[in-house]
């Protein structure tokens, strides 16, 4: 339209080209107040391109067919596509691990150690009770010593019995911080983790048989391991006081390859039962959480096993006539 109005301007005043460019006839009051009127006819013919310098203010939008695409139908489903993608990532919090350690003094509380009083009591006097040992004890021309013996040997075994179970937990207690500070939270969740609350929330998913057995049995050896490490680190540290409490007392000498042999023997020993007895109260905790309740069949199918796993180890190393 502008090529136009110049095209008018130029009919009307042929003698244009002739004039120089910063010549009065060039701003003649004729040519301005032509191209004033041009201007202002093509300003009202055509209101998107020159409304809003001419006070119409109602706001225009021009709209670009190309190719038949909806482009504008494309931008809301994008936009309606991240909306959706951004609450769907803030929507799911990260999964947060709580571990509550318990004090490293808990065993000698007074209830556990009520317990662990009485299970050590009942382990060494209740077979007391069968015929057959007491004929052991009651031997002809030593009565008052078998009466002694009856009364002191097994109060003794359950004294350091107790001292056993007590030191085993307490070390416990002192691996789960070592645990907590030195591994990731995630690894120190799953050791710490309770494991009855976990076979619970195992069943609930209605797992197949075996995932469910697996998954549990798994679960209970990692909540058991660090209780099986203890008992270990316990049993090699007493199997070697005595090993150095027998050489001071025979006065031997330390370096003799026989003697070496025999602690080394004894360390074998412990490692084979600890193994034995976290893999059975893992077997037994994935059976038992089948057969009753999760919680309460995992808890006594791991008790079960951990008591059951020295025993069956030592009676095939009996049947293979290898000590142990």
């Amino acid at each position: 339209m502008a090529a136009v109005a110049i095209l008018e301007l130029l009919r009307k005043n042929p003698n244009f080209g002739g004039q120089a460019f910063n010549s009065r006839g060039l701003f003649s009051h004729k040519l301005v107040g032509a191209a004033t009127a041009s201007a202002a006819s093509l300003a009202v013919s055509f209101p998107f391109a020159f409304g809003s310098l001419l006070g119409d203010g109602a706001t225009q939008c021009a709209y670009c067919d190309a190719g038949g695409r909806d482009y504008t139908s494309n931008y809301q489903t994008i936009s309606r596509n991240l909306y959706r993608k951004d609450a769907l990532t803030y929507s799911y919090s990260t999964k947060r691990y709580y571990i509550q350690l318990k004090s490293i003094f808990s065993v000698f509380y007074w209830g556990n150690l009520a317990l662990i009083s009485l299970r050590s009591f009942l382990r060494f006097y209740l077979p007391l009770l069968k015929p057959r040992s007491l004929v052991k004890f009651f031997r002809p021309g030593n009565a008052n010593e078998s009466r002694v013996d009856l009364v002191v040997v097994p109060f003794k075994k359950s004294v350091e019995q107790i001292i056993y179970e007590t030191t085993v937990v307490t070390t416990t207690r002192v691996l789960e911080r070592i645990v907590v500070h030195y591994v990731s939270r995630r690894a120190a969740w799953k050791l710490l983790k309770d494991v009855p609350m976990s076979a619970i929330r195992k069943s609930r998913r209605r797992l197949p048989l075996s995932t469910y057995i697996f998954n549990v049995g798994k679960t209970t050896f990692r909540g058991h391991f660090l209780g099986v490490l203890a008992s270990w680190i316990v049993n090699v540290g007493v199997d070697i006081y005595e090993f150095f409490t027998y050489v001071y007392k025979r006065r031997h000498r330390v370096g003799t390859a026989q003697q070496f042999r025999v602690l080394a023997k004894w360390v074998f020993g412990a490692t084979i039962r600890c193994a034995a007895s976290l893999v059975f109260a893992s077997i037994g905790g994935g059976v038992g959480a089948t057969i009753v309740n999760p919680a309460a069949g995992q808890f006594i199918g791991c008790i079960v096993g951990d008591f059951a796993g020295p025993v069956v180890v030592k009676f095939c190393f009996k049947k293979l006539r290898l000590n142990l």
